[in-house]
């Protein structure tokens, strides 16, 4: 018995892009006529027998990716890495340079939230850790100079996650140095690797005090109805900023913001005086290019004006706050030729700030010869069309998208229809502009703040469950991330069975031999090893496995840039099948998962034959047969429980 229903996606395909799709639709034919003609044997063909690749190809044999420069990230596997996580190349700089205790230099190996040591020599030692795991782009968390411990007293932490910084100029020590990052790229690009730095525009450290409030991590958010620009502490108190015409759109000028001098509106900030000058540009250190309204709450208003855990929250609104942050990145990609950036809470900062920033930075880099510049941002939300309209108004090329982590979530760990799939990937052409569409999203199945993808398998199956349960789903997982439109993320350590024990701290174990006792108690799925020792292992069935994805999403540019078609999804849990197409060429691949825990039956009756002369085609990859009745054209899949399988064409030789 068949479960579930054909999805033919015409008429969304050409609501949002009529002229591609009419040449992708072309081409759809022409390709799957040849994909599915083959030799006629008791009126059906056996398409998975007819020739088998081999895909335990090494990625270093596929062939070779457009240098750094010229290469769009839809051809690139990203690895995102923490790197005091990652790997220690240099003990002499755990400290940062600094004597004192953990309270001052911030390195205590021993506890999930103070430094660890790795560094960016540690990433240069392991570049061919990652190039055989065929990864054509590093995604870092921040890496600028930071505050290195901050928090109130008994609840400190350290800043090894690079989100509390102070000066945009340089790398923290305890990373290494500038020069250690100019290694870095220039090895990196070698290999044809791109480097992509994580950055931040909308705060900077906690620095700024409040004269109401010293003493305390918290200080209640102010509203701008309650405390406006032009009196002091509230509304009725002395004037202040006369002239001043407000924040919005229409008034970000300089001429506008000029009449704002005074930084007391709702809160009296101060700078200690031992910080007077921490922050780099000095600039920064001036609290009138700061909100000062006190802590975010993440809802309405102070989702954009509130400090973010005490972070000083910049008055991006302000034109010298902006000007100044653009100034600060083209510093970075002029003098380091990084290939990107990932913006940190984009959601937190005013859409105009977005509609100039993001177009002037790409511009930029475009014109020191990388017009592949790849800028996305990180809009916490899984729901399409909120992530779609920092796409379409605030000009980004690309943002996490959220929305498949949450998706692949549901169905191929809580065993939802994978119909969500197919509704999920409907929504793409929400994406569509001129500068973007959804096959630039970076795809992620977990990350540093959430949690892990096998954290999230553990907590639906219990601490005890099989090994090769596991392993399938973790499989499957990839195999959609690496196989479905979007540029696919890998969070460091998923490739070898990291689970953690939930989300933040806990959901950021050292790659290197960890001395943090509640990482090395965790469960390594595909494993008996711990992160009580180094975790690098080749041979590790999923570094295995994502090795021979990442070499065949490098063979196929269909893959990678191809036209995305769902043809089959099912209201239970089950298969969900789709094609990628390349309009250039018109080869066409059909990638199937099954996500139950059964043999799984599906008739796809979009795939008929059109009567052309058929190349031979074969299973590329996974586990199933897809088999074409003669009679009908239909393709009628079988998949064994939690697989995937790719199917592709090939010359007869």
């Amino acid at each position: 018995m068949i479960n579930g229903r054909n999805k033919w996606m015409m008429a969304s395909a050409f609501a949002w892009r009529p002229p591609v799709m009419m040449v992708v639709i072309f081409a759809f034919f022409i390709a799957l006529g040849t994909f599915f003609q083959g030799a006629e044997a008791h009126g059906q063909s056996l398409i998975s027998n007819s020739k088998e690749i081999d895909p335990k190809i090494t990625n270093k044999n596929a062939p070779h990716l457009l240098p750094v420069k010229n290469r769009p990230i839809k051809d690139d596997v990203i690895y995102f890495m923490l790197p005091d996580r990652f790997y220690n190349g240099d003990p002499a700089n755990d400290r940062g340079g600094m004597a004192g205790s953990r309270l001052d230099h911030g390195f205590d190996p021993t506890h999930k939230a103070f430094y660890h040591g790795g560094d960016l020599r540690g990433v240069i030692e392991k570049l061919d850790y990652l190039e055989d795991l065929g990864v054509s782009a590093i995604w870092m968390a921040p890496i600028f100079k930071n505050k290195p411990v901050q928090g109130p007293k008994g609840q400190e932490s350290a800043a090894y996650h690079g989100y509390w910084i102070t000066d945009f100029t340089r790398i923290d020590p305890h990373f290494g140095s500038n020069q250690d990052l100019k290694d870095l790229i220039r090895l990196a690009h070698a290999r044809g690797i791109k480097v992509i730095f994580d950055i931040i525009t909308n705060h900077t450290a906690d620095v700024i005090q409040y004269q109401e409030c010293q003493g305390e991590n918290i200080c209640p958010y102010r509203s701008l109805a309650d405390y406006p620009y032009t009196t002091r502490g509230d509304r009725d108190g002395p004037a202040i900023n006369p002239g001043f015409m407000g924040d919005d759109p229409r008034h970000q000028t300089p001429g506008n913001f000029a009449r704002l001098t005074r930084p007391d509106w709702a809160y009296r900030p101060f700078v200690p005086e031992a910080e007077a000058d921490i922050k780099v540009p000095q600039w920064l250190n001036d609290p009138i290019y700061y909100h000062n309204r006190g802590e975010t709450t993440f809802r309405g208003e102070n989702s954009l004006y509130g400090d973010f855990a005490g972070l000083d929250d910049l008055f991006t609104e302000h034109p010298r706050a902006l000007d100044g942050m653009i100034e600060i990145y083209k510093f970075w990609i002029k003098e380091f030729g990084i290939d990107g950036f990932r913006i940190d809470t984009v959601r937190h900062v005013n859409m105009a700030f977005w509609q100039r920033f993001v177009p002037e930075i790409r511009a930029y880099a475009a014109t020191l010869g990388n017009p592949h510049f790849y800028v996305f941002g990180e809009v916490y939300d899984p729901d399409p069309k909120a992530l779609s309209q920092f796409v379409r108004d605030g000009k980004f090329p690309a943002v996490l998208d959220f929305g498949f982590q949450s998706i692949a979530q549901k169905v191929l760990i809580d065993g939802a229809p994978t119909q969500m799939l197919a509704d999920f990937f409907a929504a793409d052409r929400l994406y569509q502009s001129d500068w973007s569409d959804a096959g630039l999203l970076p795809t992620f199945l977990g990350n540093h703040d959430m949690g892990r993808f096998g954290h999230f398998l553990l907590k639906k199956f219990g601490a005890d469950a099989d090994d090769e349960m596991l392993l399938k789903r973790l499989r499957m997982a990839h195999a959609l991330m690496l196989f479905a439109r979007g540029a696919p993320v890998i969070y460091s350590g998923d490739e070898q069975g990291f689970t953690g024990d939930g989300h933040d701290q806990d959901a950021r174990e050292d790659m290197f031999k960890s001395k943090v006792a509640v990482y090395n108690d965790n469960r390594l799925i595909g494993s008996d090893a711990s992160t009580a020792e180094d975790n690098f292992d080749p041979s590790h069935p999923l570094y295995r496995s994502l090795g021979e994805f990442a070499a065949l999403y490098r063979a196929h540019p269909a893959l990678r840039r191809g036209e995305q078609i769902s043809h089959f999804a099912a209201e239970t849990a089950g298969i969900y099948a789709f094609s990628r197409i390349d309009v250039q060429s018109g080869a066409a691949l059909l990638v199937a998962i099954n996500s139950a825990d059964t043999p799984q039956n599906a008739r796809l009756s979009t795939l008929k034959a059109s009567g052309i002369t058929a190349d031979e085609p074969g299973l590329l990859l996974g586990d199933g047969q897809a088999v074409r009745d003669a009679a009908s054209g239909d393709l009628q899949l079988h998949l064994p429980p939690l697989s995937f399988a790719v199917w592709g064409l090939y010359d007869k030789e």
